[in-house]
C-alpha cells in the first residue's frame, strides 16, 4: 500500500472558525445521540483543531489502551459512534479547503456540516448532484454511514466522493482516490468509522441547477401498482405512506430549465414548519400519551398536505427541516421487491394492533460500486419506518425487520437494526473485501466498539 505521510495542511477557505460544541454532550460527561435512544460515557473527549492535533489524540489513546471513535451531530440511531474510550469531536475541523472548477470538485474538512457545505457551494454557483433529505449531519458522519437521498440515476452522497484523506491507527495520513490507495478508497467511502478517522473529503460537484418538485397525495394501491413507472419516469421519486390509511404523499423532483418559482414565504412556513413540524409534534405527543387516538389522527394527517409544485436550487428542494425527533429503522431491498414488501408491511400493521404515528418513507438509488453501500451492486429501494422519540419502538421495528430480512434487505448502518456479521456477509457480496482492508489498517482494533464488533465480526 502506498502511504503518504501527513504534510502541511492547505489553508481552509474561507477560513476555519472556532465554533461552540454541538449538542450531544451533557455536563455529566454523557454523550447522547439526536434520537435519544443511544448514550455513552467516554473516558475523555478531544476536539482537535488540526490533523496534527487529531493524530496526537489518537496516539495518546493508543498509549493509554483506549479505543477511539469520532462523533459528529449524533444523527445515527445505532451505537456506531458510542465509545467508552476517547470521543473525537470534529467541531473545529470544518471549512471548505478548495474548489477546483476545472476538475469540478470541492474539498471539505470532514467535520463540516452538510448545511454549511450546501450554502457555500450555492454561493459559488455549484451543487452536489444528489442529497439526503436533511443536512444537519457532518460530512464524515453522513458518508461513513451511507446517507442517501432518492434518485433514478444519481446515487448516495458517498458515491459522489472522488477523493478522501484518512488518518489511520499508526498515525499515517492516507490520501485516497481511484488512482492512489485505490483499495482503501473503495472501502473508506462508507467506512463505518472502522478504518480510521476521515479528515477531508473531495466531492464531484456541478454548476447549480434547478429542480421542479411536484408533491401530490395519491392512494397507496396506485403508487405500488405504478411504482416501476414512477421510478423510471422521474429523476427523483419518493413517497410517504401513512399507516392506518391507504393514502400517500408523493414527491417527484426533475431538472428544470426554469424560471425559478420557490415556495412562498407564508405557504412554505405553513406546510413545512406549522404542519410538518409544529402540528406534527403536537399530534405525536398526543399519540404517545393516548395511543388509541393514532389511527384517527393518521387519517386526518394523511389529508392535511395538499398538492403543490415549486422550482428551486437543489438543496432547497432535496432537504427539509426535521424538528420532530424520532427513532428510525431503514432497510435497502432490491428495487423490484418494494411493492411486495410494502404490502406485507401494511398487512403486519393492520393485523398486529400496533399504533404507528409516523409515515413510512420509500426512496430509491441506482447500483454503485462501494463494498458496504446499501446499493452495492444492485439498484435499491429503501423503506424507512419511524416512531416518535420516547415511544416504545421495538415491537414495530421487530415486525418490520422480519419483513425486510425476508426480502434480503440490507440495514442502513446508522439506523436501528439487529443484524450481525453472519447475516451481513450473506447480503453484501464484497463484505470480505472491506474486512480485509480493516485488518490491514487497524489490526489492533483501535477504532472498534461493540456495534462494530457485532456488524463486522471482530
Amino acid at each position: 500500500m502506498d502511504r503518504t505521510q501527513a504534510g502541511p495542511r492547505k489553508t481552509a477557505w474561507p477560513g476555519r472558525r472556532r465554533v461552540p460544541p454541538r449538542p450531544g454532550r451533557s455536563g455529566s460527561g454523557t454523550w447522547r445521540n439526536w434520537g435519544g435512544n443511544i448514550s455513552a460515557r467516554p473516558a475523555r473527549e478531544a476536539a482537535p483543531a488540526s490533523v496534527e492535533e487529531l493524530a496526537a489524540a489518537i496516539r495518546r489513546a493508543a498509549e493509554d489502551g483506549l479505543t477511539v471513535k469520532a462523533a459528529g451531530t449524533g444523527h445515527s440511531f445505532t451505537a456506531i459512534s458510542a465509545t467508552e474510550g476517547v470521543l473525537i469531536r470534529p467541531d473545529l475541523l470544518t471549512g471548505v479547503r478548495e474548489i477546483d472548477r476545472e476538475a469540478g470538485t470541492v474539498t471539505v474538512e470532514a467535520g463540516t456540516p452538510l448545511k454549511r457545505l450546501n450554502l457555500a457551494l450555492a454561493r459559488e454557483g455549484l451543487s452536489l448532484t444528489n442529497m439526503g433529505d436533511i443536512m444537519e449531519q457532518t460530512v464524515a458522519g453522513a458518508v461513513s454511514t451511507g446517507t442517501h437521498g432518492t434518485g433514478r440515476d444519481s446515487a448516495s452522497i458517498a458515491a459522489q466522493i472522488v477523493g478522501l484523506e484518512l488518518l489511520t491507527a499508526d498515525g499515517t495520513l492516507l490520501r485516497c482516490s481511484r488512482q492512489e490507495n485505490a483499495e482503501v478508497f473503495a472501502a473508506a467511502r462508507i467506512g463505518l468509522g472502522a478504518l480510521g478517522v476521515l479528515t477531508a473529503v473531495t466531492f464531484a460537484v456541478e454548476p447549480v441547477f434547478l429542480l421542479t418538485a411536484r408533491e401530490e397525495p395519491m392512494a397507496l394501491d396506485r403508487v405500488l401498482g405504478e411504482f416501476d413507472e414512477l421510478v423510471t419516469e422521474n429523476e427523483h421519486f419518493e413517497f410517504y405512506w401513512f399507516p392506518h390509511t391507504g393514502r400517500c404523499n408523493t414527491k417527484r423532483n426533475n431538472r428544470s430549465q426554469g424560471p425559478a418559482a420557490p415556495l412562498g414565504r407564508l405557504g412554505g412556513w405553513f406546510e413545512d414548519e406549522f404542519l410538518s413540524n409544529g402540528l406534527f409534534q403536537a399530534v405525536n405527543s398526543l399519540g404517545r400519551a393516548v395511543p388509541a387516538t393514532i389511527p384517527a389522527v393518521a387519517r386526518v394527517s394523511s389529508r392535511a398536505l395538499s398538492a403543490r409544485t415549486y422550482t428551486d436550487i437543489p438543496y432547497k428542494v432535496f432537504t427539509s427541516p426535521r424538528r420532530v425527533r424520532f427513532v428510525e429503522m431503514e432497510y435497502a431491498l432490491a428495487l423490484a421487491e418494494i411493492p411486495a414488501a410494502l404490502r406485507e408491511l401494511r398487512a403486519v400493521v393492520e393485523r398486529s394492533g400496533l399504533r404507528v404515528s409516523f409515515p413510512v418513507e420509500v426512496r430509491t438509488a441506482p447500483a454503485d460500486d462501494i463494498p458496504l453501500s446499501t446499493a452495492s451492486g444492485r439498484a435499491a429501494g429503501y423503506v424507512a419506518v419511524h416512531l416518535y422519540r420516547g415511544t416504545p419502538y421495538r415491537a414495530y421495528f421487530t415486525a418490520a425487520e422480519a419483513v425486510f430480512t425476508a426480502h434480503g434487505g440490507r440495514p442502513h448502518w446508522g439506523k436501528v437494526h439487529t443484524r450481525d456479521a453472519a447475516y451481513l456477509a450473506e447480503v453484501y457480496p464484497r463484505f470480505a473485501e472491506f474486512t480485509a482492508v480493516r485488518d490491514q489498517l487497524d489490526p489492533d482494533r483501535l477504532f472498534t466498539n461493540p456495534y462494530l464488533r457485532r456488524v463486522l465480526g471482530s
